[in-house]
């Protein structure tokens, strides 16, 4: 086992037979440079699968954001954003345009949806302990504000509620591939 972080990655040239990327091209400052990094690792006619989240996205995926904005909290400047020049349309066309540009071939972009189901209790809990941007936005604030959030995200789960105090939260994300 390697650990290794895009897009940068510690492996010869045409090294595996298929590579899966499973949202990390929403994590990283270089989405286009990422992408051809893993194309150089797979072997040529080697499959490549990668996931990132639509926009807009899905109602029970914008839950948290929702809130936040209900707060009256915006995006703290001291968080990085994507530059305009490395950003792409989350849209089948436009993912599956980015997998081309990277040399892919054969490439197929499909649009997944499904509903998570899961307690307000849990999906707050990765906010509250800074998890991804929602988390840094959340955990920066004042503990003032952070109950605000809250209050307000607990209100706006009641559009989600399903039997047994379950949320059930619609989320989408597109699934590309296509052959190096």
């Amino acid at each position: 086992m390697r650990l290794a972080a895009l897009p940068r990655l510690p492996c010869p040239d045409d090294e595996f037979d298929a590579v899966v990327g499973n949202f990390v091209l929403n994590h990283v400052g270089r989405p286009r440079e990422a992408l051809r990094e893993l194309r150089r690792v797979t072997r040529p006619g080697g499959r490549i699968a990668v996931t990132v989240w639509a926009v807009p996205a899905a109602a029970g995926q914008a839950l948290l954001g929702r809130a936040v904005r209900a707060a009256g909290v915006t995006r703290p400047a001291h968080l990085p954003t994507l530059a305009p020049e490395e950003d792409f349309p989350r849209t089948e066309q436009g993912f599956a345009a980015l997998l081309g540009e990277a040399g892919l071939m054969d490439v197929v972009c499909d649009t997944l949806s499904w509903d998570h189901r899961t307690t307000a209790e849990e999906w707050w809990s990765g906010p509250a302990a800074g998890v991804a941007t929602i988390g840094q936005i959340v955990t920066s604030q004042d503990p003032v504000v952070i109950a605000d959030i809250k209050d307000c995200f607990e209100s706006l789960c009641a559009e989600f509620a399903g039997p047994g105090g379950v949320l059930v939260l619609p989320h989408a994300a597109l699934m590309a591939h296509g052959r190096a």
